[in-house]
């Protein structure tokens, strides 16, 4: 009797010390982790995006208006002042990609051993400094050296910020915040035409060309916003400082469990899975349908849109608007991704309003029908590449496998942008160019289906 007293009064006193925090119950120092209610798990993730998506978000921004300014630097004068005849254009841009692949894998295992808050600002202020100094090549030859340095540079940010990502949400949560990143694109489209009106302005300034401000003062806000990001760039959840310790608990806990108790660990065992799947590099040959077209139109929009007779004044103008339509499609297409816990047929979907796209281009000869081309290529083609990515983050397995598993997709899928190089050579139609895409595009489209139908 006295010890069913003791153990009474002792069940009292931790009933006492027990208090209920968000999703978590605190006795002394641990944490009992229940499930939330649906209003509080959402509230937790919305506290999680606010602080995780709006800097990688500037982050690719500034990445991808860096990697694809060199088309509006071409339509500003770069290419009478370097004397780029022939493919020398195209070989200044395709020169990126090479090194941007190689240098992905390597990242990505650099960002599962060094802290992310400081593998990533650390390789933005490599390809700030980079294109900063471009501003100063006078020549073709130093044009293609400096771009070859910026691809190895900038090569680590793309599957390090989708590792990093996957890290923070569960796999039913991914695709909306893949897109909500990825439409840094769409406005990297959308501003780097903006930009370019502005800073063409500037000729004649400091003894530059326009197209040498461009390169300048897009290089300097790289530089500019990581230093920021060494301070204030979040690592993972386990260490968090915007969320509570119980907070914490329910972030792990929801990221256990979705993983399945997968490994997290290094090891070079899991590097070699990943390098030896199969599925990986069907993953690729997607990604490489999806690669040639998303670069195609970053890059080379100005100089299509100039070629349907405007000015190059009125081409910087005019790539804005399909990029900003294309940036509130990639996001509705992303939110009900995830709605509906759906991949393939909002890829399939998106794929075809593409090839509509490219179809009406090819097809058309005046300028009004071609430009609505350009608006369904743009709002088909990039709404299918964050959903893709957020499948692919899925399915890759544990931690590390799943971090290298992207860093090959992405990797070997940006080699498509060689190819996306060397398609717009026959002004002023491009027939070649917009029929390479379709066939790349068709590519894609036929694996996500019979991926979609074996399900």
């Amino acid at each position: 009797m006295h010890c069913d007293v003791d153990l009474s009064l002792s069940i009292i006193q931790d009933t006492m010390n027990l208090s209920e925090k968000g999703s978590s119950l605190v006795l002394g120092q641990k944490h009992i982790v229940k499930e939330p209610d649906p209003a509080e798990r959402v509230r937790i993730l919305r506290k999680v995006d606010w602080h995780i998506l709006p800097l990688v978000t500037l982050f690719y921004l500034l990445s991808f208006l860096d990697r694809v300014n060199v088309g509006n630097a071409k339509v500003a004068g770069m290419s009478t002042d370097l004397n780029l005849t022939g493919l020398k254009y195209n070989i200044a841009v395709a020169v990126l990609f090479p090194t941007h692949c190689l240098a992905e894998v390597p990242s990505n295992i650099a960002l599962k051993l060094f802290r992310p808050s400081r593998w990533i600002p650390t390789i933005m202020v490599a390809w700030g400094l980079v294109m900063t100094l471009m501003c100063l090549v006078n020549s073709y030859q130093s044009l293609v050296i400096a771009r070859a340095c910026l691809g190895l540079a900038e090569g680590g940010l793309l599957p390090g910020v989708n590792y990093y990502i996957c890290n923070w949400y569960p796999r039913s949560e991914r695709s909306k915040r893949l897109a909500i990143f990825f439409s840094a694109v769409t406005l990297a489209g959308a501003f780097g035409g903006l930009l370019a009106y502005g800073i063409e302005n500037m000729d004649g300034i400091g003894g530059l060309h326009g197209w040498q401000w461009i390169f300048c003062l897009e290089g300097l806000a790289t530089v500019a916003v990581a230093c920021v990001a060494f301070f204030s760039m979040q690592d993972y959840p386990d260490a968090a400082t915007f969320l509570t310790e119980p907070e914490r608990a329910y972030v792990l806990d929801m990221l256990k469990h979705d993983d399945n108790n997968l490994a997290a660990h290094y090891s070079i065992q899991f590097v070699l899975q990943a390098m030896k799947d199969y599925k990986i590099y069907i993953q690729v040959l997607i990604a490489l349908g999806f690669a040639v077209p998303g670069y195609a139109i970053a890059i080379f929009t100005p100089t299509i849109i100039n070629e349907l007779g405007y000015s190059s004044t009125h081409a910087q103008l005019l790539t804005v608007p399909p990029f900003v339509v294309a940036c509130c499609v990639t996001l509705i297409v992303g939110i009900y991704s995830d709605k509906h816990s759906l991949r393939g047929p909002y890829i399939i979907g998106s794929s075809s309003v593409a090839l509509i796209g490219y179809i009406v281009l090819y097809c058309s000869t005046r300028p009004g029908p071609s430009y609505v081309g350009v608006f369904l290529a743009a709002l088909g083609v990039y709404p299918s590449i964050p959903v893709f990515l957020a499948w692919v983050g899925s399915n890759a397995g544990g931690d590390l496998k799943r971090g290298v598993a992207l860093a090959i997709v992405i990797g070997l899928g940006s080699l498509g942008g060689i190819c996306a190089s060397f398609t717009y050579i026959d002004p002023p139609r491009f027939n070649v160019g917009h029929g390479t895409i379709m066939g790349f595009l068709s590519l894609a489209y036929s694996f996500i289906l019979m991926k979609n139908l074996s399900m």
